[in-house]
């Protein structure tokens, strides 16, 4: 993964992030976001992948059920944010919309996708952060605007 800093003021950041072929987006994104110690952000991405798995949320269940799509896709679109979890660490929360061969698509929660042949992602920081806390009856974690 290839990365560099776009703008930067007082407040905010702009990073590019440059996935390469068999990076693992989640994870390659969270560790940057914990290695530039990001409270706070927006994060867009294209490109594609080689394979991935997305999730959709079961409120009823409280757990994911997992769509693997297991051929070559275009990142249509990937949106999310960047807040802290309860122990400080940043938490990555993205959504992605997958395009297939033959037109359809697929969607949900990006629980894991591997880049091919490459992955850009915009990382744009606020300047006051964010925090995301578990909530038991819905068994997952939402970002909390009142938390300290």
């Amino acid at each position: 993964m290839k990365q560099k800093l776009l703008a930067q003021d007082a407040s905010e950041r702009t990073f590019i992030l440059v996935l390469e072929e068999g990076d693992e987006a989640f994870s390659a994104i969270s560790a940057f976001a914990a290695q530039a110690d990001i409270a706070g952000a927006s994060v867009t991405a294209i490109g594609a992948f080689s394979s991935a798995t997305v999730g959709f949320f079961r409120i009823e269940s409280r757990d994911y059920r997992k769509i693997p799509v297991a051929e070559q896709s275009e990142v249509l679109s990937a949106i999310g944010d960047i807040a802290r979890d309860e122990a400080g660490r940043p938490s990555l929360h993205l959504h992605a919309v997958l395009g297939l061969e033959d037109g359809s698509t697929r969607g949900g929660h990006l629980l894991e996708g591997y880049v091919r042949p490459t992955l850009e992602v915009i990382i744009r920081e606020s300047p006051t952060g964010l925090c995301r806390r578990k909530r038991p009856e819905l068994g997952i974690a939402l970002i909390e605007l009142d938390a300290e």
